[in-house]
């Protein structure tokens, strides 16, 4: 046990000065040097059973990453990550670690876990920053698929059936590749160099992207089967259809979703000077919702000036949001109202924001999802002034492609219904991510289009 390192407490991560970075949009964290990498792989001790292998989606190989990552030996580190994961520079930044891999690490049990997803940030930005080595494209095998998407489902299927020789071309509806990576999470979080160089590595393999391309508007996903050539498509068109509460006011002047604000945040670049597509800059704005996407709305309407309040109708227990990126907002000067739920928009003559009309709400039983349902206390009514509102409440997903294609079987949501292979009711059909299950993380999504790989790989070499 002489080469572990045997501390109970993770290597802390270097993080720019709260007070600097709520006027920009540079990263956040500024990740491990070298040392720091190598004594936190250190902590792992190599267990047997490989608990976090299993906590993971896409089933890296966790230990023996790490193993190299101990010896200094980061580039082979980083191969042994890019056999299971094609997205490692995205992962190791916005994964919830905590829950997955992390959440099953052994040294977890009496400690802090093993800081699974840092260390795959550094190999992969130590491969970015040091690799020279150009992508070997396989041997192309005559089978070509089209993928309808590319967010991180539609990556992950299109790199895997790339690296087996498949021509896979990706259409995208935006006029930029990446899906939520590039419309959804802010500069801050993910920086989109980092998206771009994950997707020319796609590039490298051979996977052709088209850009403003809607499927279900600009052509039929029967014309890609049968008058285009391709054998097999898979769809993942995730889920970007908004949620409202159906509250009075909601239509006003300065009530946004926050698919809207973070797509013109982040897409569309609309933090900077003389932006061509530029978003309000509220002077109060008031996020409703305590998820990921209601942390990443906070943090983008303070950095553009605004004095920011999360209103979350349960405890701070209960935020589904991961808790760095609650203490990042914290830090920032986010303020939080626990326990309180949005009843009213309020808007003057002119059909604009001048408040929020809110009721107090206490916890009751536990509901369906196993969390203590939240309830409201009558004559509890209290008053938040803002001129922005920003509901970061979930969405549903996009419901184009089914309304658009006969014999596609759909939920009542919208999501497109298949196996955990990734099948549809539609022969060579597949489907996985967010256009399945609705909103959920990064590598789930990219576990489910990994699936649906082997599953296109199997459909076709039985035809």
């Amino acid at each position: 046990m002489a080469n572990f390192n045997m501390s109970n407490f993770k290597h802390t991560m270097p993080a720019r000065d709260p007070s600097k970075r709520c006027s920009d949009f540079m990263e956040t964290t500024l990740g491990y040097d070298e040392n720091a990498a190598m004594e936190e792989a250190r902590r792992c001790i190599r267990c047997k059973a490989r608990p976090c292998t299993e906590g993971c989606p896409v089933k890296v190989r966790i230990p023996e990453f790490l193993a190299l990552v101990s010896e200094g030996k980061f580039e082979e580190a980083y191969q042994v990550v890019l056999q299971t994961n094609c997205l490692p520079a995205v992962c190791g930044r916005v994964c919830p670690q905590e829950t997955q891999c992390e959440g099953r690490c052994t040294r977890g049990v009496k400690g802090e876990p093993v800081a699974i997803g840092r260390l795959e940030r550094f190999v992969a930005d130590f491969h970015l920053a040091h690799s020279v080595k150009e992508a070997v494209r396989p041997a192309f095998n005559g089978h070509r698929v089209a993928v309808v998407g590319s967010g991180p489902a539609g990556l992950a299927c299109a790199g895997d059936l790339a690296k087996m020789g498949y021509g896979v071309t990706i259409f995208e509806a935006l006029h930029t590749a990446g899906g939520v990576l590039v419309y959804g999470i802010p500069e801050f979080r993910l920086p989109k160099s980092i998206v771009r160089s994950e997707v020319e590595a796609l590039r490298a393999l051979g996977v052709e992207i088209v850009v403003d391309a809607v499927v279900g508007k600009s052509f039929t996903l029967s014309s890609l089967l049968n008058e285009w050539g391709y054998e097999a498509v898979f769809l993942g068109t995730g889920a970007g259809l908004p949620r409202f509460m159906g509250i009075a006011g909601e239509n006003a002047k300065g009530v946004f979703s926050a698919n809207e604000y973070l797509t013109r945040v982040n897409l569309m670049r609309a933090y900077e000077e003389n932006a061509e597509t530029p978003v309000y800059r509220a002077r109060h704005a008031i996020v409703v919702g305590g998820g990921n996407v209601a942390m990443d709305a906070a943090r983008c309407a303070r950095r553009l000036g605004a004095e920011v309040t999360v209103v979350y109708r349960r405890s701070r227990e209960e935020l589904p949001a991961r808790r760095e990126e609650v203490e990042h907002a914290e830090e920032e000067g986010i303020s939080f109202r626990f326990l309180s739920n949005p009843t009213e928009i309020l808007t003057d003559g002119q059909r604009n924001v001048v408040g929020v009309l809110c009721t107090e709400m206490e916890l009751g039983e536990a509901d369906a999802s196993g969390r203590r349902a939240p309830v409201e206390k009558k004559g509890s009514l209290f008053r938040l002034d803002a001129d922005c509102v920003i509901m970061a409440l979930g969405t549903s997903p996009n419901p184009l492609i089914p309304r658009t294609t006969e014999g596609l079987s759909s939920g009542r949501r919208g999501e497109i219904l298949a196996d955990e292979g990734g099948r549809t009711s539609l022969k060579g059909v597949f489907a996985g991510g967010d256009a399945v299950t609705g909103s959920a993380t990064v590598i789930l999504a990219m576990g489910a289009g990994k699936r649906a790989a082997r599953s296109i790989d199997e459909y076709i070499r039985n035809q």
